[in-house]
């Protein structure tokens, strides 16, 4: 465990203090939580309201409803360009063989 000097307003002080109190913490233990929770704000998730979710859902769908669609000759040709790769070499043979698989039946 690390140790941390740490210079803070008076007034910051008493207000941790406090807030500590009331949780039936020390002073330290609070520090800890409080800035715990800060690192890990950017990972929490949180629920969406669901006008939101009708909102983008209509965008999502204005867009793609804009999205011209290729002839099979355009599709082919578009294709045709892309660069040939290996699969990652982390991947498993039988996951492999069902993207394979998949591909096939989608051509």
């Amino acid at each position: 465990m690390s140790r941390m000097t740490l210079r803070l307003p008076e007034t910051l002080h008493r207000a941790l203090e406090e807030q500590a109190t009331r949780e039936g913490v020390s002073l330290n233990q609070y520090i800890v939580f409080a800035l715990s929770r800060q690192s890990t704000i950017d990972y929490i998730t949180l629920p969406v309201p669901e006008h939101t979710v009708r909102e983008q859902r209509a965008r999502y769908n204005a867009l793609v409803g804009g999205l011209r669609r290729g002839s099979p000759e355009e599709v082919d040709a578009a294709l045709a360009t892309r660069d040939v790769v290996q699969p990652e070499a982390d991947l498993a043979p039988e996951t492999i063989k069902k993207l394979k698989g998949h591909l096939k039946r989608k051509a």
